[in-house]
């Protein structure tokens, strides 16, 4: 599902439906473009393929033949570019489309880890989504079910642990933030509700 790619600036609008990427190297290689870690070399690719500047463990625990053959296949697929500089070396670049493909391995794979104690606070997502962005209202409403939220009221879900973070990148993953509202509460009316639903207890 959160495989979809939606339209820069046109909301919920699905331009296409990329090929599903399994293999943990190639997802890795797109991870470290998307956060900064630079590939520059020497030469083109395949020949004399040289990785230059200093490199990092992560790329040096990646199969060179390997890696090769990932950055031509990126490149088909317009997930990353190349920018030569005027010495002759190139440096790998990831495209929007390859940025946004990237952020799909993150939205899979978030979660809201459990505090070692429960400080007493809810956190609450509210959302009022129109009603032709029904695919990204489901999509949120299907990842805060996975997250371990509870549906409270009809656009209203809660959760005990502390999730901002996790929730800004949700709703920037899915271009709804306008629609999406974020609270923590100190105090619930019918607590014993939540309380139940997630074998808590007021010390």
């Amino acid at each position: 599902m959160y495989m979809k790619e939606f339209a820069k600036g046109k909301e919920n609008k699905i331009l296409y439906r990329p090929r599903r990427i399994y293999s943990p190297i190639k997802r890795k290689v797109l991870l470290l473009l998307q956060a900064g870690v630079a590939l520059s070399f020497a030469g083109t690719v395949p020949r004399q393929f040289r990785i230059i500047g200093e490199v990092v463990s992560e790329w040096k625990s990646i199969n060179r033949e390997y890696l090769q053959r990932i950055i031509r296949e990126f490149e088909e697929e317009r997930l990353l570019s190349m920018e030569e500089k005027e010495d002759g070396t190139r440096t790998v670049v990831l495209s929007e489309r390859g940025k946004r493909r990237a952020l799909t391995f993150c939205i899979d794979t978030i979660v809201v880890p459990a505090s070692e104690k429960w400080d007493g606070r809810w956190h609450a997502v509210f959302f009022d989504i129109p009603e032709h962005l029904y695919r990204a209202r489901d999509s949120l409403r299907d990842k805060l079910y996975e997250l371990g939220f509870y549906h409270w009221q009809k656009s209203v879900f809660v959760h005990p642990y502390p999730c901002r973070d996790q929730i800004d990148f949700i709703v920037t993953f899915f271009n709804i933030r306008r629609y999406v509202r974020y609270a923590t509460l100190s105090e619930v009316t019918h607590e014993t509700e939540l309380l139940r639903r997630f074998s808590l207890c007021r010390v």
